[in-house]
């Protein structure tokens, strides 16, 4: 017979990352606050692409951006594993994120003076890799994703599709265990974004990535695992 405290170990241990009552409020003006998080929890599962879902405004992206540490809450917890990010300083969770987390926005956010390969290269840079074993690694991700052709092409020499697959080979630099995504598709056309789709499901199922995703588009959300719809600022589906 399994006791209570084994049951709840075991279902923490499916979750790479967890959320506990997660508050986050701005300031619109003086006068006025907006509630935009409304004490969410979350478990994350591990290997799975979870997306997250709702209306424009829902609190979607700061969710995203504070489970992955880009910013932080009022109040609540968010744990990685057995790391509670929202205790670390400042610089300690910029040198975690960078080590063990992936990002991938609707903005591709390269670096337009730098080729593919350097963007590609320089989290590995930041993370202490030499700049030899960078650019390898650079290299063979650009591989795995259709673009050895483009390794020395810079941002503005790509199509929008190409631009943001370099921003996943970027994202996959640190071989990180989880990949947030912001709107992944939301520049790209129909082709591309199948293309991107395709290239997470098989992060996941390949690389055992965990993936999780803020998303319009039907198709991809057809892909999830997981599906976690925000409604005014709470968590209405799991």
């Amino acid at each position: 017979m399994t006791n209570s405290n084994e049951t709840n170990n075991k279902n923490m241990n499916e979750f790479i990352l967890r959320a506990e009552n997660i508050i986050k409020t701005y300031q619109t003006t003086k006068q006025n606050k907006l509630e935009v998080l409304k004490g969410i929890s979350i478990g994350i599962p591990v290997n799975k692409i979870s997306v997250i879902v709702g209306a424009s405004g829902a609190g979607k992206s700061t969710l995203l951006h504070i489970l992955s540490g880009l910013d932080r809450p009022d109040s609540g917890e968010v744990y990685f594993e057995d790391n509670n990010i929202i205790k670390m300083s400042n610089d300690k969770l910029a040198k975690f994120r960078n080590g063990n987390m992936g990002f991938v926005f609707q903005f591709h956010h390269l670096l337009p003076e730098f080729t593919a390969l350097e963007n590609v290269a320089i989290p590995q840079l930041i993370n202490g890799t030499s700049l030899s074993k960078a650019e390898k690694k650079g290299v063979e991700l650009l591989d795995r994703l259709g673009l050895a052709d483009r390794i020395n092409h810079k941002p503005a020499e790509l199509s929008g599709g190409e631009q943001q697959r370099v921003a996943v080979a970027r994202a996959m630099a640190n071989d990180p265990s989880i990949i947030f995504a912001d709107e992944p598709s939301g520049n790209l056309d129909t082709e591309n974004s199948e293309m991107l789709h395709h290239t997470f499901v098989e992060l996941k199922e390949k690389y055992g990535k965990t993936l999780i995703i803020v998303t319009h588009n039907h198709d991809l959300i057809k892909l999830a695992d997981n599906v976690l719809e925000i409604k005014d600022g709470r968590l209405v589906q799991e």
